[in-house]
């Protein structure tokens, strides 16, 4: 999406409410040349406005960012040839739903309880340009529960915060919260993080992470020119990013 600005004789504000996120906006020199750019995200509502031709000009442009890509892996022997139909995919799908206001698109996978399969569907995810990998299942005791160490094999950094967290916020509602295993890490750039099966489970625990998963996607793309940004619906979530 591209929006053109000319210059006009008097002020003129115009809003883009249809705009669902609207990435840069530049500050035109009267001789065309932008000179200042703005954060890669702005916010909903972000407005441009024409000032006199004696003055500078706000927006020449506004480029709509890229929807940033998340993978959606379930991890079920029975889902996976078909057996039982998957409830966790749809539960993650959904709740993005509800707590995104920038625009992304779904990766979704399912692939069964193998070290292999669910390895390699981390991988090829993140090397697909995802910026995070949402896993549900396989993070028991059962001998065919591998998730976690799939994630660990292909991660080059653990973050055991994100397991200690999920778990505590499990207890208040399981005592079975102490068998689970989940985890997280950075594999490539993106952040994957395991989550369980049952959809109350999955909503739950991402309740309580949530919050610090957008600024541990920043921090994973420093210094990238225009990597991902989540932001999400304050009324449903707040996200922390540390001010300054």
């Amino acid at each position: 999406m591209r929006q053109g600005c000319g210059w006009g004789d008097r002020a003129v504000v115009r809003r883009f409410p249809d705009a669902p996120f609207i990435g840069k906006v530049a500050l035109i020199s009267p001789a065309g040349i932008a000179v200042r750019v703005s954060s890669p995200a702005c916010r909903i509502g972000v407005w441009a406005a024409w000032l006199p031709q004696t003055s500078w000009g706000i927006v020449a442009h506004i480029m709509e960012t890229p929807p940033s890509r998340i993978g959606i892996l379930t991890v079920s022997d029975r889902a996976s040839r078909g057996a039982y139909v998957d409830e966790g995919g749809p539960a993650i799908r959904e709740y993005l739903h509800e707590v995104l206001a920038s625009a992304w698109e779904p990766r979704e996978q399912i692939v069964p309880d193998d070290l292999e399969s669910i390895s390699a569907a981390i991988v090829a995810l993140a090397d697909a340009g995802c910026c995070l990998v949402v896993t549900t299942g396989g993070t028991g005791p059962a001998p065919r529960d591998v998730t976690p160490e799939a994630t660990e094999r292909v991660c080059q950094k653990m973050l055991p915060g994100f397991g200690e967290l999920m778990r505590a916020e499990s207890l208040k509602y399981v005592p079975t919260a102490i068998l689970s295993r989940q985890t997280a890490g950075i594999c490539g750039r993106a952040l994957v993080v395991n989550l369980p099966g049952r959809p109350r489970s999955i909503r739950q625990c991402l309740d309580a992470v949530f919050p610090a998963i957008p600024y541990c996607i920043d921090l994973i793309h420093t210094g990238a020119a225009d990597g991902p940004r989540l932001e999400t619906k304050p009324e449903r979530l707040v996200a922390f990013r540390p001010k300054g």
